[in-house]
């Protein structure tokens, strides 16, 4: 294939805000692969209750036990997990002022926006670097309101919120789902604990990001949200990483629970170099909005999933998507819906869009629908294609240049998604 070829049709983005990497000089890494030492050893640091070592022991038990996936999509021949270190810790204490974060790190989010977008438009945030958050903090008059917004890590050590924890974590994406899912649940680290009460409005979203800085490392947050009857959050998680030449993972997971009446929006961006592989998982439970963005280039290959389980009256889901491949990337997206008996007159709808920069770039949808109620309204549609040649004209005609004109069309395709983040 001549090099022509292999262009991509668009001026390439400039990754110049991702692509920067900082020293790991005296952080904590723990040795490639995966046992049940490694396994301990990231539950002893933390200090975890003992349903749930023995819940990441068992969940390593699956992953071993249950063979890799031969029709996952993407390629994943790269991947070599023996090569993977699922622990990388920057050896900092959890901050609530970035002034107390080390000023390497601090650059790293400064150069991302994400102090800047906290000033402006968000009630909280939560910051993870490698496998440790960094920093966390939210608005005290949003914490006047009852709203909890904390790491996994520290609901685990409050004796109010660790029952909570233990009742919902791992129910709505169990580690029997698959291969990935029974690995994050052995080896996670991070993410987010949100708990909004019955009726708490908050006017301005919630936000946490994920920065994979140390090379040939996996990244494993997961996330719980609980939003009680009647309440309304906004939620944002954003991640990237620089490029390298050897493989990385991010296989993290959401999972969300919506109350009889209540609203929640979950907004993800992702921008992940070409050595990355991601494998994202998402559960929403009632009614949800899921909305997504995600860009594949080069040789990159993504995989990501939302799993929506419906079982009470006239709850609404809306799952919507959206795809950007280029110089033969692949974009995998894959939907489940659960209608149990009981969700009389429940509604979902998924929206899949996928935007192919080139001939060589690929992108699937793949849907199961499960639906066990007559008078639900389940539906799933995707529409797949590249930049019309009729388009780029027509901007032409009006005074843009080749470039712009492609330009324009991928930023208005995404604009729907990204309008909605303050970064």
């Amino acid at each position: 294939m001549s090099e022509e070829r292999k262009r991509t049709q668009v001026a390439d983005v400039d990754r110049s805000l991702y692509d920067f990497t900082k020293s790991e000089e005296g952080y904590e890494r723990y040795d490639d692969g995966l046992t049940p030492e490694i396994v301990r050893a990231i539950s002893a640091k933390k200090d975890e209750p003992e349903w749930m070592l023995q819940m990441r022991l068992d969940a390593l038990d699956k992953y071993h036990a249950r063979p890799m996936a031969d029709n996952w999509g993407p390629s994943i021949a790269g991947l070599d997990l023996d090569h993977i270190s699922t622990y990388v810790s920057p050896k900092t204490k959890q901050a609530k002022s970035w002034d107390d974060v080390p000023a390497d790190i601090k650059d790293t989010f400064d150069r991302l926006g994400i102090p800047a977008a906290e000033r402006e438009s968000l009630a909280g945030v939560g910051a993870q670097y490698d496998s440790e958050i960094v920093y966390h903090n939210m608005r005290e008059d949003v914490a006047k309101q009852g709203v909890v917004y904390t790491t996994i890590e520290d609901a685990l050590h409050d004796p109010k919120w660790e029952p909570v924890v233990h009742e919902y974590f791992g129910t709505l994406i169990p580690p029997t789902d698959h291969k990935f899912a029974a690995l994050h649940y052995a080896v996670w680290s991070g993410g987010s604990f949100v708990y909004v009460p019955a009726g708490v409005t908050l006017d301005y979203p919630l936000q946490s990001y994920f920065r994979l800085n140390a090379q040939g490392a996996g990244q494993f947050e997961h996330t719980l949200i609980i939003v009680e009857p009647g309440a309304d959050l906004h939620f944002i998680e954003g991640c990237s990483a620089p490029k390298y030449f050897e493989a990385n993972l991010h296989a993290g997971a959401v999972e969300l629970f919506v109350k009889d009446g209540a609203r929640l929006r979950y907004s993800t961006i992702e921008n992940w170099s070409k050595n990355m592989y991601n494998l994202n998982m998402a559960g929403d439970r009632s009614s949800c909005e899921f909305t997504g963005i995600t860009f594949a280039g080069a040789t990159q290959d993504l995989d990501t999933g939302c799993k929506v389980v419906m079982n009470g009256p006239d709850t609404t889901a809306t799952v919507n998507t959206k795809s950007i491949s280029k110089d033969g990337g692949i974009n995998t997206f894959r939907s489940s819906v659960v209608v149990g008996r009981r969700a009389d007159r429940a509604r979902c709808s998924v929206s899949c869009q996928s935007l192919m920069l080139d001939d060589i770039s690929r992108s699937d949808t793949i849907p199961a629908m499960d639906v066990r109620n007559a008078t639900a309204q389940v539906g799933h549609e995707a529409t797949i294609g590249r930049i019309s040649d009729d388009t780029i004209l027509y901007l032409m005609s009006r005074g843009c240049s080749e470039a712009e004109a492609r330009t324009l069309v991928v930023n208005g395709f995404a604009n729907p998604v990204s309008k909605e983040l303050p970064m």
